[in-house]
């Protein structure tokens, strides 16, 4: 089964849709490569100080670097792109807010065999979460062309409904090639890894995913962007990292504050989910 791709005038509301049949949807050049090489060239530096992984999961001829918010302005744009955010609210219909949980460079290096094939959610302590029951939507820009020979990442489309700890090979997989500027989005339950790197160069993908905000993130953002930097994104910026409460009642500070109030040191639009009824209202609201 092919992964199905889209073109970039498709809504967050269709990614969503092949998202919930399929786990996983290409979208075609949704950016331009001068916004990939502009990422590249502010991100370089930090790739190349990359320790390669530690172990046969991370990737022992792969670099992983995170900070992305920090170290990245291209990045952030990424983060805040509106087909993402659409998609991601779309696909996690009834969660009250969602939050950015992983950012990411993966630099799959010459030689590199392909990853473990695995679900995304098992980050979250191998939780079995209810059959259909998303936490993630994440995504995976092609920062120079995917193919089936530098390690383009795999993935088995449909498999976001098989049952839960399965054990698959790459041959059960699709190659997620792609043109730079790509984007693949998937969720928390599919089947996938990053591919085997047969070729002489480097693939290179930025990896931002996000989950419901209930749930820890995986890369720190309150660490990860120290504070007096964190002051200068915008507000809406930093909802999506994490200043601002999960759910009702989920993340204020000492006396009912809202995070972002206390990182700015004024009063705040509120998000509406310090109200127990508005966080509700919003929860079920559906894409705007």
């Amino acid at each position: 089964m092919p992964i199905e791709r889209l073109t970039a005038d498709t809504t967050g509301a269709r990614v969503a849709e092949i998202l919930a049949r399929d786990g996983a949807v290409i979208v075609e050049r949704l950016v331009p490569r001068a916004m990939m090489d502009r990422a590249r060239a502010e991100l370089e530096p930090y790739v190349q100080a990359t320790a390669f992984g530690n172990d046969p999961f991370a990737g022992r001829h792969t670099r992983r670097t995170g900070g992305l918010l920090l170290r990245s302005p291209t990045c952030r744009e990424l983060v805040m792109h509106p087909l993402a955010l659409e998609a991601t609210r779309a696909s996690l219909t009834d969660a009250s807010s969602f939050h950015l949980h992983l950012t990411q460079v993966i630099a799959i290096g010459p030689g590199e065999p392909g990853q473990t094939i695995h679900r995304d959610q098992w980050a979250f302590d191998f939780f079995p979460f209810p059959p259909g029951y998303e936490v993630q939507c994440n995504t995976i820009w092609a920062m120079n062309d995917f193919t089936a020979e530098n390690g383009a990442t795999r993935v088995i489309p449909g498999s976001n409904h098989y049952e839960d700890r399965r054990e698959f090979t790459h041959a059960d997989c699709e190659a997620a090639a792609m043109p730079v500027g790509s984007v693949i989005f998937y969720n928390g339950s599919v089947y996938h890894g990053g591919g085997a790197n047969q070729s002489t160069d480097t693939r290179f993908g930025i990896n931002i995913t996000y989950a419901r905000s209930w749930l820890r993130q995986e890369e720190n953002q309150y660490l990860a962007v120290p504070h007096d930097v964190a002051r200068t994104f915008p507000e809406n910026l930093l909802r999506v990292m994490g200043y601002a409460r999960g759910a009702y009642a989920l993340g204020y500070v000492d006396d009912l504050r809202d995070p972002l109030e206390v990182l700015l040191g004024r009063k705040v639009t509120d998000d509406g989910l310090g109200d127990l009824a508005k966080a509700n209202e919003k929860a079920r609201a559906p894409l705007s």
